[in-house]
């Protein structure tokens, strides 16, 4: 990241102010100190308030939706075999996958076909959150637990999103490119810049080590995340529509909507500490245990 941050345009004259403050200050060089401001005075404002954050709209849930326009979707639940959440009334169910999407490579499909037999076998199945593994991109906008928030913190040279699931946080660097070979990591390497009301966010450099949902998809690390957030319904909801690009476990590029609501509450700590045993049967590494006391 580094090699990222030490760019000409991060090197702008940045005035510290969160929350979609925005500074029209004096930069190192003007021409592009002009470019950067006239950008950020139409910057979509994701935190109108001190304590405004974003919790998962009731039609989206923690799921993705299928792309507003048609064409290839996310994975979404076996209709033979429809998921139901907590709190709805019935009996809730866990998620199974249907492997019918046209998106998934082979391997992909029997890697969940595996999870989807465990579950039908009775097993509660494994999501990233149990392991307080973090949640990656674009998955850390779908994993969540009881409508807990995404806040974003902007400044003219960089946006910052926590998700309070697990205190998770990503850094996004605005106006700046890719790095030449960013080393893969949990949340890769984001850049972004506004489009007029958007604010386009564009992801690579992630490990293979998480899902890109609720439905156990995995990805590798040729993944390439874009998303674009927007403010619609005069501000009240929040839209993410996401395209992703993985030759090595997709046919195809695909796309998917997620929305959420406005809330007004603190970001609350909520730190995750890993077991060191594996419950419920889950494939994972515990944490190691001493065999005899250290003193």
């Amino acid at each position: 990241m580094s090699k990222l941050l030490n760019t000409t345009s991060q090197r702008v004259l940045a005035c510290g102010l969160l929350a979609g403050a925005l500074c029209a200050g004096a930069a190192l060089i003007p021409a592009l100190a002009a470019d950067t401001n006239a950008a950020a005075s139409s910057a979509p404002i994701f935190s109108p308030a001190p304590n405004s954050g974003w919790v998962p709209d009731r039609i989206t849930g923690d799921d993705f939706l299928p792309p507003t326009g048609g064409g290839p979707g996310p994975v979404m639940s076996d209709p033979k075999h429809p998921y139901v959440p907590n709190g709805g009334g019935r009996q809730s169910t866990y998620r199974i996958a249907d492997l019918t999407n046209p998106i998934l490579k082979p391997w992909a499909i029997d890697k969940m076909k595996k999870a989807n037999d465990e579950v039908m076998a009775g097993k509660v199945p494994y999501i990233t959150r149990e392991r307080c593994w973090p949640a990656g991109v674009p998955g850390s906008t779908v994993f969540t637990r009881g409508g807990q928030p995404l806040f974003f913190y902007q400044t003219p040279n960089k946006v910052t999103i926590v998700n309070e699931l697990n205190a998770e946080v990503r850094h996004v660097y605005l106006n700046v490119p890719h790095s030449k070979n960013p080393k893969p990591s949990w949340y890769g390497e984001s850049v972004g810049h506004y489009e007029s009301d958007e604010l386009v966010i564009d992801t690579i450099g992630l490990n293979d080590r998480t899902p890109v949902d609720n439905y156990r998809t995995p990805h590798t690390g040729q993944i390439h995340v874009v998303e674009r957030f927007k403010l619609i319904e005069g501000g009240k909801i929040l839209q993410s529509t996401i395209t992703v690009d993985d030759p090595g476990a997709f046919n195809m590029p695909w796309s998917a909507v997620q929305r959420w609501r406005q809330t007004d509450r603190i970001l609350a700590e909520n730190p995750c500490a890993e077991n060191n045993t594996g419950f419920f049967d889950y494939d994972v590494v515990p944490i190691p245990l001493a065999a005899k006391p250290d003193f």
